[in-house]
């Protein structure tokens, strides 16, 4: 069962906390507070769809340094920055860094209500392909090494009777194997394999 998304506000200025706060919770989503990076940084990484606003300028660790630690420490929380002293070049490296949003005071509360929804929606998004990749390496682990060596070589284009020669064994031992790999896998077709055989190599890397 996914649990309740939660906000957390970033803002070492306790009057802009509150106003935050109340106007998050009027939209009926749960919000926690905190002075600033490191208090957060203190936190438990929530194991729920979340989502932080924080200021930039902030007493201790900025905004931005924030954003640099939070990467480092694999903690792929989506970040809507509000600020009353913005420049150009902070919004572009906040963006640049992967922020859902930059506004500069004033802001509209819509706007800000509309970027906490995308960062919330993008972080739900995520959590829930890493159950599906979680649940799809499971059951290819759940294979057996020959398995696992056979179903390689059909989604590489191989044939039964080739996989069969390569293995040193008979075609219908390999297609044993095949059919028994499919079946742990859930894959209803060859097309359904070789997606999830690809989705567990991951995207591929362009050649530099």
């Amino acid at each position: 069962m996914t649990r309740a998304p939660v906000v957390f506000v970033v803002d070492d200025d306790p009057s802009v906390r509150s106003s935050l706060k109340f106007l998050i919770n009027s939209v009926g989503l749960q919000v926690e507070s905190f002075e600033s990076a490191e208090t957060f940084l203190q936190r438990k990484p929530p194991d729920a769809p979340s989502c932080l606003v924080a200021d930039v300028r902030l007493r201790g660790l900025s905004g931005l340094d924030f954003q640099r630690e939070l990467a480092a420490r694999n903690i792929p929380i989506p970040i809507v920055f509000v600020t009353g002293h913005g420049d150009i070049p902070m919004s572009v490296r906040a963006m640049k860094a992967g922020a859902i949003e930059f506004l500069t005071k004033p802001y509209r509360d819509q706007d800000l209500l509309d970027a906490v929804r995308i960062a919330l929606e993008r972080d739900r998004t995520r959590r829930e392909q890493e159950k599906d990749l979680t649940d799809l390496r499971q059951r290819f682990d759940s294979l057996t090494p020959r398995e696992q060596e056979v179903i390689s070589m059909v989604v590489s284009g191989m044939l039964n009777k080739q996989i069969a020669g390569e293995l040193r064994t008979a075609e219908n031992t390999v297609k044993v194997h095949r059919s028994r790999a499919m079946a742990k896998m859930s894959a209803q077709s060859f097309a359904d394999l070789v997606r999830m055989i690809e989705k567990l190599k991951g995207p591929a890397k362009k050649a530099s």
